[in-house]
């Protein structure tokens, strides 16, 4: 049975409250490697973004409409990460045609997206919290806003850290991680005001 959660509400605490990076760490990796620069960190919060929503509508599909009926919910997960990687291999190939600059400016992002753990991660939350097509849609497009929001943030800090004096202990990895606590600190502070669970 689906939660009684409000689409806008449940968009608004994926974002912050509920952030799937923040608060649920899921998608480090590229965050932290990407999140140097802005304008890679701006192409790769989008393409998380669009790839999110898209995964989440069509893995909500098959396992209503396919596995549950066909009593094959134990092959969900390998299901989950073989329609992942579809999808992702397919908007590279759409973007490849439509706009070959578009491709080339996100060339590196988008195979980094299949491995990215926040994807495969809004999926399981939607099964795992029954959420509707609905939900699904505005909980996987929070999701894609608070990760855009979150790797934005820490490549704008990481562009002032990189003119402030850090102790040389800090230095490098130190200070990056420093500044991802902090950042889950601030975006769990809103903890309470909105409840996804």
């Amino acid at each position: 049975m689906a939660p009684d959660i409000h689409p806008l509400m449940l968009l608004v605490a994926s974002i912050f409250t509920s952030n799937i990076l923040l608060a649920n760490f899921l998608g480090m990796c590229s965050f932290i490697s990407i999140s140097k620069d802005i304008k890679s960190a701006n192409g790769l919060g989008m393409a998380v973004t669009v790839v999110l929503v898209i995964t989440a509508a069509l893995n909500w599909a098959i396992l209503k409409y396919v596995l549950i009926p066909l009593d094959l919910l134990y092959l969900r997960y390998i299901v989950f990460i073989i329609v992942i990687a579809a999808t992702v291999q397919m908007l590279e190939m759409i973007i490849d045609r439509v706009s070959p600059g578009l491709y080339m400016a996100l060339g590196i992002f988008l195979p980094l997206i299949t491995v990215n753990c926040a994807i495969l991660g809004v999926a399981l939350f939607m099964e795992i919290r029954s959420y509707t097509f609905t939900q699904t849609l505005f909980f996987a497009l929070g999701s894609g806003l608070g990760w855009w929001l979150a790797i934005m943030a820490l490549a704008a800090i990481q562009k002032k850290i990189q003119k402030a004096p850090v102790p040389a202990g800090l230095q490098g990895p130190g200070i990056v991680l420093f500044t991802i606590g902090f950042m889950a600190m601030a975006f769990i502070g809103f903890s309470g005001m909105v409840n996804v669970q």
